[in-house]
């Protein structure tokens, strides 16, 4: 318990030295970021065709991107109601590619940095399938 105390102690001081050699900008950027990826932001998703300039889909709401997608394929993740998403998988290629747009302004703090701890991201879910009676017999 200690440990993991001290562990997040030097974690938010490392975080607290790194935003104070930021700039404000820096840190607004920082902070819409985190915003888009907790639904707080509404944004517009275009994909085009560079050689045609036509335009392929768009996708508009709270939309977060992909954070750890490899690379020529982008995941896009929208709230579409409480409780609600939808996930997108698009592929990219040498001619399609895609921008993306916030489509009204959102308070962004240049002073505050956002830490979101969220319990219930580190205690999982667990989902049984099978019947429950089995569960109930000991075969030993």
């Amino acid at each position: 318990m200690i440990r993991k105390a001290l562990a997040l102690a030097a974690a938010l001081v490392t975080t607290g030295l790194a935003v104070a050699s930021c700039n404000d900008a820096d840190v607004a950027s920082r902070n819409l970021s985190v915003a888009a990826d907790n639904f707080e932001v509404t944004r517009r998703i275009v994909f085009y065709n560079g050689i045609t300039g036509d335009y392929m889909l768009t996708l508009e709401g709270l939309c977060s991107l992909g954070n750890q997608d490899p690379a020529r394929q982008l995941t896009v993740t929208c709230k579409t109601g409480p409780g609600e998403f939808k996930k997108h998988f698009l592929g990219l290629s040498d001619n399609v590619t895609y921008f993306v747009e916030q489509t009204a302004p959102a308070p962004a703090g240049t002073y505050h940095y956002r830490v979101i701890f969220k319990p219930q991201t580190i205690l999982p879910d667990i989902d049984f399938k099978g019947d429950a009676g089995q569960l109930l017999s000991n075969p030993n």
